[in-house]
């Protein structure tokens, strides 16, 4: 098993499938860091060097915002819309949906956590 940027990576999945799973990157963050490190995208992660995992994992560092650094940036963004006592924030405190869905007859896990 293999570890890159905190992702837990198959061996027999190919470089383009397996830089996909990384929190933050998607398909064309994945494309922009094979194609400026010259990795073929049909390539699998099993036939990677040492050397080639490093560079991956360093350009993901420099330029992406991946994995604990993303959440922590979602958690202040939801912390701020609490601090502020706007609409958003409190119903992220209610635990109810917050964009407007039907709660009379759908969200029973939200209403389930208000009623307790």
């Amino acid at each position: 098993m293999l570890y890159i940027s905190g992702a837990r990576s198959v061996a027999d999945e190919q470089v383009r499938i397996a830089s996909t799973k990384i929190d933050g990157i998607g398909p064309k963050k994945a494309i922009l860091v094979r194609y400026r490190l010259g990795i073929s995208g049909n390539i699998k992660i099993k036939e990677l060097t040492k050397y080639q995992i490093d560079q991956i994992e360093q350009m993901i560092g420099q330029d992406h915002v991946v994995h604990w650094e993303l959440k922590r940036g979602e958690r202040a963004d939801i912390e701020r819309l609490i601090s502020i006592s706007c609409y958003r924030g409190i119903r992220h405190q209610d635990g109810s949906p917050l964009r407007g869905q039907r709660t009379h007859t759908n969200a029973r896990t939200c209403r389930k956590q208000i009623r307790k």
